[in-house]
């Protein structure tokens, strides 16, 4: 997993001056990894406080937006936040059991 955080980017003002933008994905800096690959899903989730998630990974380029709450995310390892996701499947990924994991 990739993580990103608004803090480390630097603002671009972008729309002839009149937005602020912080790109967390630069345009097209994904479509050489992701030639073939497809929108796989988006979704919010929520860790409770003091749970994580299964560990678990997946054949995709995973994004997540902290949209409420604090934790810690690390690779391997996550921590009680809500969030949205979207991911991008990789060409010829198999279809993915998000319920189940191995």
């Amino acid at each position: 997993m990739d993580v990103r955080k608004i803090e480390d980017v630097a603002p671009v003002v972008e729309h002839n001056g009149t937005v602020p933008v912080w790109w967390l994905v630069n345009p097209r800096e994904m479509k050489a990894i992701t030639d073939g690959g497809y929108l796989e899903l988006a979704n919010e989730f929520e860790v409770p406080g003091g749970s994580y998630p299964y560990p678990h990974s997946h054949p995709t380029h995973e994004f997540s937006s902290v949209t409420s709450g604090r934790g810690i995310m690390t690779i391997g390892d996550h921590a009680a936040i809500h969030c949205f996701c979207f991911a991008v499947g990789v060409k010829d990924a198999p279809p993915i059991d998000y319920t189940n994991h191995d």
